[in-house]
């Protein structure tokens, strides 16, 4: 049983490591992609699937390294998992299926320009991110891993990258009412009280 959980936790880990790597994709070449019209997932998602093959390959020989073996992680693992979980939800509020997997932002014109600073996005202005990162700790702290410990480091420090591209493109669609929200509201870290009430409230 553990064994099989380590191989679906370190799998877990691959494919959200290429997250970060992904998003930098369609943000740094924003327009490219737009001027592809209505198809640019059919580049962008197989590209991306070769990249899990790809970092699957690269960690696979580290894959049975454990730092730990006590099931009792699994307990604060659990509690990740929840977060991430309830940060997926929350994350969701307000926004629409094709906004929250990018697909508006690479239509053309015609895609909605809308930016949301309530709810979850009052306290994080990328919600979506942290909830990745929840899960892949999930899994880091679950299993024990070095592998996964080594990929989720991997995800914040491309992740951090990614924030910062798609932060500028957001400043260049929305201007000053963007650059103020970014002003008062954390990237990743969320604000857990504001105004007197805690960040379950919202």
């Amino acid at each position: 049983m553990l064994g099989l959980l380590r191989t679906v936790g370190w799998l877990a880990c691959v494919v959200y490591s290429t997250i970060p790597a992904f998003w930098l994709v369609i943000h740094t070449r924003i327009e490219y992609w737009r001027s592809r019209g209505r198809q640019p997932y059919s580049v962008i998602v197989p590209a991306w699937m070769a990249l899990w093959v790809v970092a699957a390959l690269i960690t696979e020989r580290w894959r049975q390294v454990a730092l730990y073996p006590a099931w009792s992680m699994w307990f604060p693992a659990i509690g990740l998992f929840v977060v991430g979980l309830w940060l997926y939800q929350k994350a969701g509020v307000q926004f629409t299926k094709e906004q929250l997997y990018g697909l508006s932002e690479l239509k053309a014109g015609g895609a909605e320009q809308r930016l949301v600073t309530t709810g979850i996005r009052a306290r994080v202005r990328h919600p979506v991110y942290l909830a990745h990162l929840c899960e892949m700790l999930a899994w880091s702290v679950g299993t024990g891993l070095a592998v996964c410990y080594g990929l989720t480091a991997f995800a914040v420090v491309t992740g951090a990258a990614m924030v910062r591209a798609e932060d500028a493109e957001l400043e260049r669609r929305f201007g000053e009412e963007y650059r103020a929200y970014k002003a008062r509201v954390p990237a990743v870290i969320p604000k857990l009280w504001q105004s007197g009430s805690s960040i379950i409230d919202t």
